[in-house]
């Protein structure tokens, strides 16, 4: 999965900066070949108001990517394959981090002898210090009725 970095200088390795035949000269192919990459859904560039490609730094380090892949005997859909499990395994990656710091965080407030749970505004089971509140949802579908005199 793509993940925004930006290097020394401001440069943003996802901006897209790169027209088909820069790109095609960076990567070390052709233009068609760069056009049939995307045709496939292999490397996906941005595109302007006109249609036309523009390609960022990450699109080109793919492409030289694929280029490997296929050198080395492995077919478009292998290729393929191989991206699509090497991006689930980044938002994997990204989710055991995101369990990891609610993890330590639970542990934290565990260790600090609070033994009080409560539901979280999106149903989710947490952790609270004695007399605190869970923070309240963003907005509310809850509908309210009420009967004076009953």
């Amino acid at each position: 999965m793509a993940r925004k970095s930006a290097r020394p200088g401001g440069h943003d390795d996802d901006a897209p900066v790169f027209v088909i035949s820069v790109a095609a000269e960076l990567a070390g192919m052709h233009a068609q070949t760069l056009r049939q990459y995307d045709r496939l859904g292999l490397v996906s560039p941005s595109r302007t108001r006109g249609g036309g490609r523009r390609y960022s730094t990450r699109d080109v380090e793919l492409l030289r990517e694929v280029q490997r892949l296929s050198q080395e005997g492995v077919s478009l859909a292998g290729i393929q394959r191989i991206l699509d499990l090497e991006n689930h395994v980044a938002a994997l990656r990204s989710r055991v981090e995101e369990l990891s710091a609610e993890l330590a965080s639970a542990q934290a407030a565990l260790s600090s002898g609070a033994r009080v749970f409560a539901v979280g505004p999106r149903g989710e089971i947490m952790a609270v210090r004695p007399g605190q509140r869970p923070p309240r949802a963003t907005s509310s579908q809850a509908l309210v009725v009420w009967r004076p005199g009953r």
